[in-house]
């Protein structure tokens, strides 16, 4: 089976060889970086004997048609493009009838390509990365292990393992969609009403084991489970260091996020005023200090809490994930959490146990029989592990 990914970024190309490493499948990669795909082969061909075979292709994918081509001998596709060219890279893949596991998280909503993608008898999971992804998965099934859900909330966040002035953070993936998750307003439930509220607002901390005290804030990654979860109370909130989160409420507040151009006077010598708009100018700065550098580790935490009532009981189910930069392979815990959940997924859809047609939020794989063993499974094998305890209300 011919697996066609595109992107080879940090989760792009944790994807490609983790699913090169798998026999059953012959691996395409696309990007537009030939260092990137320089990478990837290089980290393939030290790949033990009897791994898939690998090949590349450098491609604009933003470029109108190059998607079609990249897909053309695809039989199955995973999407990890950058944000804002998902949507439609998605339509694309879709409409020329392949199945896909997407990690793309777009603005728009998913659901408007739930037809298509049904008139295509294509299985499309969407947002299948940790956050949204892992923890929607955790919702789907805690919806087969209780009656009823009445709270969900997802602590998540990547973070470098040591927080350096004066941002405390590095990105460990698109630093673009790092920046949305600060200006977009955060979506949640609250008494069965959807609740709008800035991001960055209702900070609170979080004493996570075996990391510290973090800083929990509103953000917008509900995304489909304020749709197909039946529950009254549900909430995400992004984990940074202490300190950050101010910082980037000044930065917004300043207008430095703002898309909108302003005048800019005397960069160029008598030539009067030039357009510039401050998220661009911003984010030449910021991308390069939030760089991982070499030698740096990250690791990824996440708590998702779901309350409920079983025959009559009310219980707590709480999932804690902590997951840490991979020193043997150098893929980061970012990287891994979000990019094994896909390539697990993946596997999932090749071999038939998840085929519902139609666009699938994590959720419906959730609720799937079968598929919540089949993850923890490809995870343990992977070194990621999970931690669940319940206890009465």
């Amino acid at each position: 089976m011919q697996v066609t990914v595109l992107g080879a970024g940090l989760v792009g190309s944790a994807m490609i060889r983790d699913l090169a490493l798998d026999g059953r499948f012959s691996v395409h990669a696309v990007d537009a970086s030939q260092a990137a795909l320089d990478r990837v082969v290089a980290t393939h061909a030290s790949a033990p004997h009897g791994s898939g075979s690998l090949t590349t292709a450098r491609l604009d994918l933003s470029i109108p048609g190059a998607v079609g081509e990249a897909i053309r001998n695809a039989d199955l596709v995973v999407c990890g493009v950058p944000g804002y060219m998902g949507f439609e890279t998605l339509r694309t893949i879709i409409d020329a009838g392949r199945d896909v596991v997407d990690i793309s998280f777009f603005p728009e909503d998913a659901f408007l390509l739930d037809e298509l993608a049904r008139d295509r008898e294509v299985t499309a999971v969407v947002d299948c990365g940790v956050a949204p992804g892992l923890c929607n998965i955790m919702a789907g099934y805690q919806e087969l292990l209780l009656d009823r859900i009445t709270r969900y909330v997802c602590y998540v966040g990547g973070l470098p393992t040591e927080p350096k002035w004066p941002y405390g953070y590095r990105s460990v993936f698109s630093p673009i969609d790092v920046i949305e998750e600060y200006t977009r307003p955060a979506r949640y439930v609250e008494g069965g009403h959807e609740i709008v509220k800035p991001a960055l607002t209702d900070l609170e901390e979080l004493d996570f084991p075996g990391v510290g005290v973090l800083e929990a804030f509103n953000s917008d990654g509900l995304r489909s489970l304020a749709r197909t979860l039946d529950a009254p109370d549900m909430k995400e909130k992004t984990l940074r260091w202490p300190g950050h989160v101010e910082l980037m409420r000044v930065f917004r507040e300043t207008g430095l996020f703002s898309k909108d151009p302003i005048d800019v006077r005397g960069l160029v010598g008598g030539t009067g005023p030039v357009r510039v708009a401050p998220l661009d100018v911003v984010s030449k700065l910021l991308f390069d200090e939030w760089r991982m550098r070499d030698g740096e580790e990250d690791f990824t935490a996440m708590r998702v809490v779901v309350e409920g009532s079983l025959d009559g009981r009310s219980e707590r189910h709480t999932y804690d994930l902590l997951d840490r930069f991979d020193r043997a392979t150098g893929v980061t815990a970012m990287a891994r959490t979000t990019g094994y959940t896909a390539t697990i997924v993946t596997r999932m859809v090749a071999s038939g146990l998840y085929a519902r047609k139609g666009v699938s939020p994590p959720e419906f794989v959730g609720r799937t029989e079968g598929c919540w063993e089949a993850l923890m499974a490809g995870y343990a094998e992977r070194g990621i592990s999970i931690g669940h305890r319940v206890e009465a209300l």
